[in-house]
């Protein structure tokens, strides 16, 4: 029997795949560690064979190996895998839900991401992150300040700004520890 349809469910050090052949009957069901899985499904299957990954970490890599190769690879999110899962929820029946969910007709897929695609997601990604942990400082920072009396400008710049006079004024009741935070924090 040839396989048409293989379910991998991608993990740390070991991958799940199902295998089906043209009517949906089972056909090949394997777990392999993560060295090995990509040897094996190449020798099991050919390229005519359609491969299903649930979107997570490492798919948009393993889908454009498996493309590289000439697979037509589907990458499909958790939430539409999930009512496939029949029992509970562990790698083979993560890799058999895979495998019935790009089955259907109706199904919405992931589209896979290029290298350049994934550079300019962690580019975003690490700025908003940055800019969280600035505004928290800042939150921070006017939340700390209140408790020597001062109130602090809601901006981020005027705060910036506003640092350096507190540092400088000998009157306002900031202690010398503090002053120092202050000075690092700023």
């Amino acid at each position: 029997m040839k396989i048409t349809r293989v379910g991998v469910d991608l993990a740390k050090n070991v991958f799940q795949l199902h295998g089906v052949d043209r009517s949906d009957k089972l056909i090949w069901k394997r777990k392999l560690s993560r060295k090995n899985w990509l040897k094996v499904l190449l020798k099991e299957t050919d390229p005519s064979c359609e491969i299903g990954i649930e979107a997570c970490a490492g798919a948009h890599h393993w889908a454009r190996e498996l493309m590289s190769k000439g697979y037509q690879v589907k990458i499909i999110a958790p939430q539409f895998v999930k009512p496939y899962v029949k029992s509970n929820k562990n790698d083979a029946n993560d890799a058999e839900a895979i495998c019935e969910a790009m089955s259907r007709p109706n199904m919405r897929f992931v589209e896979v991401k290029t290298t350049e695609q994934q550079d300019l997601q962690a580019m975003h990604r690490v700025l908003d992150e940055l800019k969280s942990h600035r505004t928290a400082k800042g939150n921070q920072i006017r939340g700390l300040v209140a408790e020597y009396g001062l109130v602090a400008p809601r901006q981020l710049y005027a705060l910036r700004q506003a640092i350096p006079d507190w540092l400088e004024d000998a009157e306002n009741g900031l202690s010398d520890i503090f002053r120092q935070l202050l000075e690092g924090l700023w």
